[in-house]
């Protein structure tokens, strides 16, 4: 529960977005995310150090990704961690009273094109990452 806590605390959480999600946050102000955001009822997100697993995990061999940097604290109590398994507890945007609230082109503080190299991706966001 320690480390539950200490990453409720973290100024920023991470979108992994396709283009086409990132286009229409841009151009409407608001998204509610791909099929697995809309099935599941939340925005998935990651802590930066989660974020390449999710890469490799999810998105592998993509190339029309971007990282988008979130200002967690923009997210309000609508962010939630959540267990994934016994040592990964992943932030969720669900909105208010777990509406389903869209993602804010306001919360996004920053965001990079993924590059692929060497089938490994790669952002300045990604280098920030503690070694």
């Amino acid at each position: 529960m320690a480390a539950a806590n200490k990453e409720e605390k973290e100024k920023f959480v991470y979108r992994v977005s396709s283009a086409d999600q990132w286009e229409e946050l841009q151009r409407t102000g608001a998204t509610l995310g791909g099929d697995i955001d809309r099935t599941t009822g939340c925005i998935h997100l990651s802590s930066l150090h989660q974020v390449k697993g999710t890469l490799k995990n999810f998105f592998e061999g993509r190339e029309d990704l971007f990282l988008l940097q979130v200002d967690a604290s923009k997210l309000g109590d609508g962010l939630i961690y959540e267990a994934a398994d016994d040592s990964n507890s992943f932030p969720h945007f669900y909105g208010p009273s777990r509406s389903f609230s869209p993602l804010l082109l306001d919360a996004v503080a920053k965001s990079e094109k993924l590059q692929l190299v060497n089938g490994e991706f790669t952002c300045s966001l990604l280098d920030q990452e503690p070694k």
